[in-house]
């Protein structure tokens, strides 16, 4: 290995050179240089306001659901590498793939049989969409070709999932009239445990018949909106767009990257409804946070469709998809979530979330304090000063990544009673600064 550089020349050539994030080039703001991580520890290579390690309260973008540098990931990791790390999907397979697409059939819901590895979670939604307009085209119905979505949603990055996030107001904003037009609904009523509003199911079922016709599928993130608005709806109009979509001929896909395996309080928050998607994206705590890997599963009835069109295959394939480095541990990161009652875990997670997240509530600008599973959301009543928040919680030793007007954390399963304390107070800390 090269002789480490010292921290003040990383961070300099890292400005120079490394773009981050919805950042600026070259940086306006210094990253934290992280030296090294383990359990719910990230150890920085020099202190920052008197902190050296930090609890990580983010589960890195909410993958790493068993912490870092766990012994039975990394065991995964090392008895893959000693095989092969990589071998290209096309015309060839191997066990690691084979053994979690198995897995992943498995343990999602019923219908959902076949399975397409992908790189990250943006090109899952990529492929799912690419799976419902080719599969109404293979049906002879090439006019549908629109997607529905509601507002206050976060699909990812690239160009399909960038048109079904919030238009308005949202990351993507800038995009508009050149991304394709999609269908929107009004967000969804706040609120897990609230009984379905009868006009906003009237509104959903309206939209729905309005343009089904056009209408390729409708995709949502069940239960948890993300990355748009950390907000919470009723499992119930999941069910109501299920009946929906069977009503009219559309296709229903579940993104369920930052809900699934766990964060919920259920495997998947499809569970919460008793539904099953036409198609479903995972990916993040997929890998339990060691490498990019994401899938996206569909019934027989998507795959059969698409089979009997006049190319009769899914014509997508991603250099590393299948990567047998990553197959592996994500079937270890699966085995060792279904080896040990998580979903116990994460109701004390929750139970310690709702306890030191409730003071919150009292803080001045907050507008309101919610939690669901491992999820706690502080909302502001104004945007959210990133740097001083970001500050107010590195003094209480923990690492958080606030946005819009948004302070929240999503930990990893392993947090310890103390830890979600300590990551409580570091978001009312937060709260009380940004």
């Amino acid at each position: 290995m090269p002789e480490p550089l010292p921290p003040g020349e990383l961070l300099s050539l890292d400005r120079q050179h490394v773009w981050h994030p919805y950042g600026p080039m070259p940086g306006t703001a210094a990253p934290l240089l992280v030296e090294s991580a383990s359990g719910v520890r990230l150890r920085l290579a020099e202190p920052v306001e008197g902190q050296d390690e930090l609890v990580d309260g983010m589960s890195s973008w909410w993958s790493a659901v068993h912490g870092y540098n766990h012994p039975v990931l990394n065991d995964a990791a090392r008895g893959q590498l000693e095989r092969m790390s990589h071998v290209m999907f096309g015309g060839l397979t191997h066990e690691p793939a084979v053994r979690l697409a198995k897995r992943l059939v498995d343990i999602s819901p019923e219908p959902l049989q076949h399975v397409f590895l992908a790189d990250s979670g943006s090109v899952s939604v990529e492929v799912a969409v690419k799976m419902c307009l080719q599969y109404w085209r293979s049906l002879g119905k090439p006019r549908k070709q629109r997607l529905l979505t509601w507002r206050g949603g976060y699909h990812g990055d690239t160009w399909q999932p960038m048109s079904v996030c919030d238009p308005d107001g949202g990351m993507h904003e800038l995009w508009q009239g050149a991304l394709p037009r999609q269908v929107f609904a009004d967000a969804p009523p706040a609120g897990f445990d609230a009984a379905p509003d009868e006009a906003y199911t009237a509104h959903l079922r309206e939209l729905i018949g309005r343009h089904a016709e056009e209408l390729a599928a409708v995709i949502v993130e069940p239960v948890v909106q993300g990355a748009g608005g950390m907000s919470f709806h009723s499992p119930g109009y999941l069910r109501v767009l299920r009946e929906a979509c069977d009503e009219h001929g559309v296709l229903l896909v579940f993104d369920e990257i930052a809900t699934g395996f766990g964060r919920t309080g259920a495997l998947f928050a499809a569970e919460h409804a008793g539904v099953a998607p036409d198609v479903m994206c995972l990916g993040k705590a997929l890998t339990g946070g060691y490498l990019t890997l994401a899938a996206t599963l569909c019934t027989t009835a998507v795959a059969d469709g698409i089979s009997r069109g006049a190319l009769p295959v899914l014509a997508h394939g991603p250099t590393f998809m299948g990567n047998p480095l990553a197959a592996a541990v994500a079937d270890a990161s699966i085995s060792l979530l279904l080896s040990q009652d998580w979903g116990q875990e994460v109701k004390r997670i929750e139970t310690g979330l709702r306890n030191g997240l409730a003071p919150a509530a009292d803080i001045p600008g907050v507008r309101e304090v919610r939690v669901l599973g491992a999820i706690g959301v502080v909302q502001l009543d104004h945007e959210v000063d990133m740097a001083a928040a970001t500050r107010a919680a590195v003094r209480e030793g923990v690492w958080l990544r606030p946005f819009r007007d948004l302070i929240y954390t999503m930990p990893p399963y392993i947090t310890g009673d103390d830890d979600v304390a300590r990551v409580c107070a570091a978001v009312c800390a937060a709260a009380r600064e940004g």
